[in-house]
Formats: structure tokens, sequence, C-alpha cells
């Protein structure tokens, strides 16, 4: 921050409002190929939660086990089957809400804790700071199996799950720019006026601290698509037989020689999809990161 913006603004400073922030994403490559890639998916999602897919992902068919790709079946059918395009579309929608609902959780918990930490500092800070490193302490995945193994399995108590992991993310991302806003002048002159803390921390600190949140959002999303596929590939997940990608590629892990396309074609879409978010994510930094913006 510099000294001759304003004191009190209400909105983080610069060319940043939400349409700057298209336009910057729009204009990044790799933002625009994961904008674009990111929108297919959303939009198979929903036509799979809508139910409206080729065939029914649960409906077996025992005359067309393990049929290749063709005009009726265009990913082919598993070994029961089922019609592995419906089910993945629906795979990629039970991932996505998973995802979804985990990384709003974390990142609302985490992102509140860390400028809250940040701002106050003292023993609060010190106590959110040593919890975020104890979770930092277990290997995510781990942490993941432990928490879902404790709390059952489905796909609620494994969005709760990445949720914990995710956490401390977002904490130790929301807490360092705080740390730098809490010094600059246009929050020193709101104490002045007798600005209350909450109002401080709402209106003038959480806006200034919101890009690298909105960046960690798009990345925490795909590592939770990844997280949930590989606790669904261990069981732990979406329980058969509901479809999930990371299920579809455990189920048919033993067919890879008989029948390839009933692994290739789910794993697939976990990488479309995490490379997806990743590019996404790497096209918002570039749009709010101030330096891009000079260029």
């Amino acid at each position: 921050m510099t000294a001759n913006q304003p004191l009190a603004p209400t909105a983080r400073p610069g060319p940043y409002g939400w349409r700057a922030v298209v336009r910057g994403v729009w204009h990044d490559r790799n933002g625009r190929a994961g904008a674009l890639l990111t929108a297919v998916l959303l939009l198979a999602s929903l036509l799979a939660a809508a139910g409206l897919v080729p065939y029914d992902p649960l409906d077996q068919d025992a005359t067309a086990r393990l049929q290749a790709p063709s005009a009726a079946h265009w990913f082919g059918t598993d070994q029961f089957g089922r019609d592995i395009l419906s089910r993945s579309l629906s795979g990629i929608a039970a991932s996505l809400r998973v995802a979804a609902v985990a990384v709003a959780c974390a990142a609302l918990v985490g992102s509140l804790l860390g400028v809250t930490a940040g701002y106050v500092r003292g023993w609060l800070d010190a106590v959110v700071s040593r919890l975020a490193d104890i979770l930092f302490a277990f290997p995510a995945i781990l942490l993941a199996l432990a928490i879902v193994a404790a709390l059952g399995q489905g796909w609620t108590n494994t969005a709760a799950a990445i949720a914990v992991v995710y956490t401390p993310i977002f904490v130790r991302v929301a807490r360092g720019p705080t740390l730098a806003v809490r010094e600059a002048e246009y929050v020193k002159a709101g104490k002045v006026l007798g600005y209350s803390p909450a109002r401080l921390l709402l209106r003038h600190v959480t806006p200034n601290v919101s890009a690298p949140i909105v960046v960690q959002t798009a990345l925490a999303l795909s590592w939770a698509i990844l997280t949930e596929s590989g606790l669904s590939f261990l069981g732990l997940g979406t329980q058969p037989p509901q479809p999930s990608l990371g299920l579809m590629v455990s189920e048919s892990r033993n067919l890879l020689t008989e029948a390839w396309w009933t692994l290739a074609f789910p794993a697939a879409l976990i990488v479309v999809a995490v490379v997806a978010l990743n590019l996404l994510g790497d096209g918002l930094r570039a749009a709010l990161d101030p330096r891009e913006a000079k260029r």
C-alpha cells in the first residue's frame, strides 16, 4: 500500500473489480483455457445432476457388458454393462460437489481464522498458528484417510475430511497479507476515526487480502478433486453403485488389458478437471497480480 491511496477504502484498491478480473483471466492464455475447460465440466455436471445423460448411470445390461466405444456407447460399457459416459458425467458431478462443499467450508473457516488472527495477533494468533502447524505436520492424504475412517464412509464425510485438511492452507494464505495490511495507513486512520474492529476487518482488511484467497480457492478445488478421487479409489469416498471417478478407476484397474476404456476415460476426466482448475488458478493469479496489470 502507498501513502497516496485513500485512507478508508471500501473495496480493494486498483482496477480489480470483478469485470476487470474476468477480462484479466480471459486475456491470459492459461486462464482462458482453464475457464473454458471448467465451464464445459460445470455444464456437463449440471446436465448429469438433472439426469440429462444418455443412459441411467446405475442401469445394468448383461448383454452389453464390456463393449468397446461405439456410436451407441461413446465411452463403452463396464463389466456390468453400464454406460461409462453416463457414469463419468455423473462421477465428475459428484467430485465437483464434494470439492465445492469442502473448499467452501475450508475457505470460509480458514480465511476467517487467518484474517482475525493476523489482525488481532497476541494469544489468538499463537493458538491459530500452532493448530495450523499441527495439521500441516500430517501428510494431507493420510490426515484425510484418518478423518474419513473416524467419521465413516460417504460423500459428506469425505467433504468434511477434505475441508479439515485444507483449512490450515487458507489460514496461512489469509494471515500473511493481513499482517501487512493491518499496518496500512487507511487501517490506522480507521482506528483513529473510531471504526470498530469488525468494520475494519470486514470492510477494509478482508477486501484487501482477498486476491490470494481467490487464487487459492481455484487451486484448492483441483486438489480437492484429486483427494476425493483418491479416497474413492481406496473405497472411503462415494460408495457403489453410485458413480465416482476414483471408484470407477478402482473397479476397472483389473480390466486394463481386456477393456482399456473402462479405466482410460474416468482417469482422463480426473486429469482434465485438475488441469482445468490449475490453469484457471494461474489465470486468476495473473489477473490479480498488480505487476501483471501494469504490463
